[in-house]
C-alpha cells in the first residue's frame, strides 16, 4: 500500500519519467500520491511499467502490467482522476463496469474505488488538481463536467471517434525519447490542451447544448479576438485565453469562428500572427533585424515548428522571403 497527500509533486524537473516493477506491491508505489493495494490474481512472473509526466496542475500517465490485478485505490481529495485504456481489446472493469470503447472512466479524490485489469494491460491516466479542473470548466468550457459524472457509476460517455485524438496527444505527451524538461509556457500549454481534450472526449448531448449567438455578435466575437491577438502579438495567446477575455466558451468560439471564417480558431490565430512576420519581413531594412528578431516580435520561439507554420502558409521558408524582398 502507498500513502500520499497530493498527487501533483513540484514540476521543476518536468520530463517524462519510467519506472520498472517486478512486484505488484513495487508497483503500486511507482504510483505517488495515491492509496492503493494490488493484489495480483494470475499466475506468472510480475513486469510493470510507469511512465508518467508532471505538469504543474496535472498528472500524467500510462501503466502496464502483465498479470491480472485486482486494485483498490483512492486518489487524493484535492484532485480528479481519468482513465482511458491504451486499446479496447482488454476489458478492464472499474468497481465491476466494463470499461468500454465508448467510456471514460472517473473517479473524484478520497473515494475508494476498485479497478480489475486483465494480464498486458495498459491504462492512460490523468490526475488533475480539483481547482485546476473547476476553473477550465468555468472560465472556458462554460460547462459542467465532473458533477454529472459523479452519477454514472465511476464512468462518462466518450465519444468514440475523439478517443484516437486523445491517445495521440497522451502518447505524444509521454514521449520518452525526447528526454527534454518542458518550460513553463509549454507545461502549460500542454495542460490546457489535456484538459480540453477531456471535455471533448464526452457526449455532448448528454452535458448541454450550444447556446448559438446571433449573427452580429459572432461578427463581433471574430473581430474582437483578431484585436485582441494584434496588441498582444509578442507572446501567442491560445484560445483558452481569448475564451476568458471574450467570455464565451470553446465551443463557442470554434462555432463562431467556423461560421464566419470557416477556419479554426487556433489555426487563424496562428495565420495572423503568421502573416504580421510576413509583413515586417517584407519591409525589414537589410542588415538591421533578423528573421529570429521579427519572429520572436509575434510571439515565435520554437523556431523550427515557426518555420515550419511559416513554409506551409506561404510556399516559402521565412528566410528565403526576406531574401528575396531584400534583393528587389
Amino acid at each position: 500500500m502507498t500513502t500520499g497527500s497530493s498527487s501533483i509533486p513540484s514540476a521543476a524537473t518536468c520530463r517524462v519519467q519510467t519506472s520498472i516493477a517486478h512486484d505488484a506491491d513495487e508497483q503500486a508505489r511507482n504510483l505517488h500520491g495515491w492509496t492503493q493495494t494490488y493484489d495480483q490474481l494470475t499466475a506468472g512472473r510480475f513486469v510493470g511499467k510507469l511512465t508518467g509526466l508532471q505538469l504543474d496542475d496535472m498528472h500524467v500517465f500510462c501503466e502496464t502490467t502483465s498479470q491480472t490485478l485486482r486494485q483498490t485505490c483512492v486518489v487524493p481529495t484535492d484532485a480528479y482522476w481519468f482513465g482511458m485504456p491504451v486499446d479496447d481489446d482488454g476489458t478492464g472493469r472499474i468497481d465491476s463496469h466494463p470499461i468500454g470503447s465508448d467510456r471514460l472512466a472517473f473517479k473524484r479524490g478520497g473515494i475508494e474505488f476498485e479497478l480489475l485489469t486483465p494480464g498486458r494491460y495498459a491504462i492512460f491516466g490523468v490526475v488533475v488538481k480539483s481547482e485546476a479542473l473547476h476553473r477550465h470548466a468555468a472560465f472556458i468550457e462554460h460547462a459542467e463536467l465532473v458533477g454529472r459524472a459523479a452519477q454514472t457509476k465511476g464512468l462518462i460517455p466518450a465519444d468514440a471517434r475523439k478517443k484516437a485524438q486523445f491517445r495521440a496527444l497522451l502518447y505524444g505527451a509521454l514521449d520518452e525519447t525526447s528526454g527534454l524538461a518542458l518550460a513553463s509556457r509549454a507545461r502549460r500549454n500542454l495542460q490546457t490542451s489535456v484538459l480540453c481534450s477531456l471535455f471533448d472526449l464526452r457526449e455532448t448531448s448528454a452535458f448541454e447544448t450550444l447556446a448559438v449567438p446571433a449573427r452580429p455578435r459572432r461578427q463581433w466575437i471574430v473581430a474582437e479576438a483578431r484585436d485582441y491577438v494584434l496588441a498582444n502579438r509578442d507572446r501567442p495567446v491560445g484560445v483558452p485565453e481569448l475564451c476568458e477575455h471574450l467570455h464565451v466558451s470553446r465551443r463557442t468560439l470554434q462555432y463562431c469562428f467556423q461560421d464566419v471564417l470557416g477556419i479554426a480558431p487556433a489555426s487563424y490565430l496562428r495565420a495572423i500572427r503568421l502573416n504580421g512576420v510576413r509583413r515586417e519581413l517584407c519591409r525589414a531594412v537589410p542588415g538591421e533585424r533578423t528573421v529570429q528578431d521579427i519572429a520572436a516580435a509575434w510571439g515565435f520561439w520554437h523556431l523550427s515548428q515557426f518555420a515550419t507554420d511559416y513554409r506551409r502558409l506561404f510556399g516559402m521558408r521565412p528566410s528565403e522571403t526576406l531574401r528575396t524582398i531584400q534583393a528587389h
